[in-house]
C-alpha cells in the first residue's frame, strides 16, 4: 500500500550538482503515496509530499486498486523540461501488468481530481471555483431549512402526538417543567395514574445526554457500533478484525465475548442482530455473510454463501427480517440479495441501483417493503410480492440527492423514511410521494458531475451550498453535518423516549449531530472524538448515546445539567425553540441522582412494553 514509482532520467554526477545548485531555492519534489485504505474497501486521501517550487517540474499522478481494496497511489514525475513526457502506452502497460499480478484495478486521475491542485503548479487561483475544496474535518455550515413541505403534511402532527408537544385540552400551554410535571401527575392533573408516552418523550427533550465517558478503546479504527432491539446488549466492530459483544443491563458496560472475524478483507464493514437478540451477523469484502451467537459458552460460527457472480465482492449493508427467517443484503455490485435462513441458500438477487449498493433496510415488521440507497443517488423502494430477478422493477423512486447515498433507515411505519447523503445532507421521505422519470434523470446528472471522491478529498464548496434539484420529493432537507472518508449513519431517535423526534447522525468531524424533525434545526452537537463518527447508537429504552469513531473510541454519552437548579429545567413544546446547540464542557456536578430520579420519572422499561 506504500509503494511509490519514480521514473527519472538517469544522470551524471556533474548534471545532477547543476541542477541542484539551479534549484537551491526550491524544495525537493515527493511523490504522494497512499496512506492506506479507510473506507469501505476504499483508500484515504494520499498524503502529498512536499512539491518543487520550480515550474519546470512536472508530475501525473495514478492511482492503482490494489487486491485487497486499497488505492495505490503512483506519482510519475519528469524534472526537466527537456525530457519527454512518458507516454500513455508505457504507463498503461505497466499498470495492466500490475494489476494482472495483484487482481487489482486501475484509475487514472488529474491531480486536481485529487484536491491536490497547487501541489505541481497547476492551481488557478479561483477560489469561487466550484471545485475548490475545504479541509475535510471542518464543521460544515448550517443553513436555514425550509419547513414548508413538512409543515402541510400530516407526518407533523403525528411527531407532535408522539413525542408529547400537542396541545390538549387538559394542557393547553405546553411549557411545563420536569418538577412541574412530576407534582401534577403526584395530585392526580395528568388525568393518569403515570407518565402517557407522549409526556415521557417531552420529558426527555431537556435531558439529551451531553456528556462523554470512552468504555472502549482500540488500537484500530471502530466501524459499527449497535444495540439490539431490547437494549441489553451493544455489539462493535473494529478493523483488527474483531467483534466485540458488551452486556449494557443497568449501567453497566461489560464484555460478554470477543469474536474473531473470518474471511475478512480490510475490514468488517456491517454488522447486525437478529430480533430476538440471540444472533449477530457481520460482512466484509468476501463472497459471504457470517452468523455467530450472541450467548453460549460454544461459539457457532456460520458462512452464509451469497453466490456472487463477482469476485470482488462486499456486502455494505445488511439486515434480518423481523420474523428472523431472512437476510437483507446491499453489496458493491449492484444487487440486493436475500438470504433465507431455513433453506440455507440465496432466494433473490435482483440488479438494483445503477451503482454500488451501500444501504438497506425493511421499511416495517411485514417484511414485503424494501428500501435500497446506493451510489447513483437515487432510493429505491421494492415490494417483495411482485419482485423477481428477471424483471427487478421498483415500485418508486426517491430522487432528490445530488451525490451517493451512504445510510437509509426507517420509521418503521412503512411509510417514512431518511437517507444519509455525500452531497451533506439527510432527506426525509414519504413513499407515498414518488419522484418522476424527469426527476430521476435530474440526480443521476446531478451525480454524474460529481468530480470528487469523498474518501480522501475534502466537500466541494458547492456541495455547501443550499439547492434543490428539480423535482426533488423528499419532505424535508437537513443541512449541518459532514459526510467524508466511509459510510456515515443517520437514524431516527427511540420512539419509547422521544417519540422518534428527532434524527441522530454521526459526523467527519468527530461530532454527533441531532436535528430536530420538523424544524430542521440542530438540537445538540458534541464533539469529543478526534477521528470520523461513523456509527450512533441510541439506547432503545434508556437515555444513552452510544459513538463508535475512526479514533478507536467507543463513547457512552448520558445527560449532565450544566445549571446548578434543576427545577428550573424546562420541558417546552413549542419546536421552534429548538435551536440549542450544547456544549460538551458542563457543570462538575455529580449527576447519578439526577439520573436516577429520570429513570423513576419516565418509568421502567417493563412496566410501559
Amino acid at each position: 500500500m506504500g509503494s511509490r514509482i519514480s521514473r527519472r532520467r538517469r544522470m551524471s554526477s556533474q548534471e545532477e550538482s547543476d541542477r541542484d545548485q539551479a534549484n537551491s531555492n526550491s524544495r525537493p519534489s515527493g511523490t504522494a503515496t497512499g496512506t492506506g485504505t479507510n473506507a469501505e474497501g476504499s483508500s484515504s486521501r494520499p498524503a502529498a509530499g512536499s512539491a518543487s517550487g520550480n515550474t519546470s517540474s512536472s508530475s501525473r499522478r495514478i492511482l492503482q486498486r490494489s487486491s485487497d481494496g486499497g488505492w495505490v497511489s503512483v506519482s510519475l514525475e519528469r524534472t526537466s523540461d527537456e525530457e519527454p513526457e512518458l507516454d500513455l502506452t508505457t504507463i498503461l502497460r505497466f499498470l495492466i501488468q500490475r494489476s494482472e499480478n495483484e487482481s487489482g484495478q486501475v484509475r487514472v486521475v488529474r491531480s486536481r481530481e485529487l484536491g491536490l491542485s497547487g501541489l505541481f503548479g497547476d492551481d488557478s487561483g479561483d477560489e469561487d471555483d466550484d471545485d475548490d475544496f475545504v479541509p475535510a474535518a471542518r464543521d460544515p455550515q448550517y443553513i436555514e431549512p425550509d419547513t414548508n413541505g413538512l409543515d402541510k403534511h400530516d407526518l407533523k402532527g403525528e411527531i407532535l402526538t408522539a413525542s408529547g408537544r400537542r396541545p390538549t385540552a387538559q394542557r393547553p400551554q405546553k411549557n411545563s417543567s420536569f418538577i412541574d410535571m412530576l407534582n401534577k401527575r403526584e395530585i392526580g392533573m395528568l388525568k393518569h395514574l403515570h407518565f402517557t408516552s407522549g409526556d415521557r418523550s417531552e420529558m426527555s427533550t431537556g435531558f439529551i445526554p451531553n456528556c462523554m465517558e470512552r468504555v472502549a478503546s482500540y488500537h484500530h479504527k471502530a466501524f459499527c457500533g449497535q444495540f439490539s432491539q431490547s437494549g441489553d446488549v451493544f455489539i462493535t466492530a473494529c478493523q483488527d478484525q474483531n467483534i466485540r459483544i458488551y452486556d449494557t443491563t443497568g449501567n453497566r458496560f461489560r464484555q460478554l465475548k470477543g469474536v474473531a472475524a473470518r474471511d475478512v478483507g480490510w475490514s468488517v464493514v456491517d454488522t447486525a442482530f437478529s430480533p430476538d437478540g440471540n444472533f449477530v451477523i457481520y460482512s466484509s469484502w468476501s463472497e459471504f455473510v457470517h452468523m455467530v451467537n450472541v450467548y453460549g459458552a460454544q461459539e457457532t460460527h456460520v458462512a452464509l454463501d451469497l453466490c456472487p457472480m463477482d469476485r470482488r465482492f462486499c456486502v455494505f449493508s445488511l439486515k434480518f427480517s423481523e420474523d428472523n427467517k431472512e437476510i437483507l443484503c446491499g453489496a458493491n455490485d449492484r444487487c440486493a440479495y436475500v438470504y433465507d435462513r431455513e433453506r440455507g441458500e440465496r432466494t433473490l438477487r435482483v440488479e438494483a441501483h445503477e451503482d454500488d449498493v451501500n444501504c438497506i433496510a425493511f421499511a416495517d415488521c411485514s417484511s414485503y417493503i424494501l428500501y435500497s440507497g446506493g451510489d447513483d443517488g437515487l432510493v429505491k423502494v421494492w415490494d417483495r410480492r411482485t419482485l423477481s430477478e428477471s424483471y427487478p422493477k421498483p415500485i418508486g423512486v426517491l430522487a432528490g440527492h445530488s451525490d451517493g447515498i451512504t445510510h437509509i433507515d426507517s420509521k418503521g411505519d412503512g411509510r417514512y423514511l431518511i437517507s444519509n447523503s455525500k452531497d451533506q445532507t439527510i432527506k426525509l421521505w414519504d413513499i407515498r410521494r414518488f419522484s418522476s422519470d424527469d426527476a430521476q434523470e435530474q440526480t443521476r446528472r446531478a451525480v454524474a458531475n460529481q468530480s470528487w471522491d469523498y474518501r480522501w478529498q475534502g466537500v466541494p464548496r458547492r456541495s455547501q451550498r443550499k439547492q434543490q434539484l428539480l423535482g426533488d420529493s423528499s419532505l424535508m432537507t437537513y443541512r449541518g453535518h459532514c459526510v467524508l472518508h466511509t459510510l456515515i449513519r443517520a437514524y431516527f431517535s427511540p420512539l419509547f423516549t422521544t417519540g422518534q423526534r428527532y434524527i441522530i447522525t454521526g459526523c467527519a468531524t468527530g461530532s454527533f449531530i441531532v436535528y430536530d424533525i420538523l424544524t430542521g434545526k440542530k438540537v445538540a452537537k458534541h464533539k469529543q472524538h478526534k477521528s470520523c463518527v461513523r456509527d450512533v447508537a441510541w439506547h432503545p429504552y434508556d437515555n444513552v448515546i452510544m459513538t463508535s469513531s475512526w479514533d478507536g473510541k467507543v463513547g457512552r454519552w448520558y445527560y449532565k445539567r450544566s445549571e446548578p437548579d434543576l427545577v428550573e429545567t424546562s420541558v417546552s413544546g413549542d419546536e421552534g425553540n429548538t435551536d440549542t446547540t450544547s456544549n460538551t464542557e458542563t457543570h462538575p456536578q455529580r449527576t447519578s441522582g439526577l439520573r436516577d430520579r429520570l429513570r423513576s420519572a419516565l418509568g421502567s422499561r417493563s412496566s410501559h412494553e
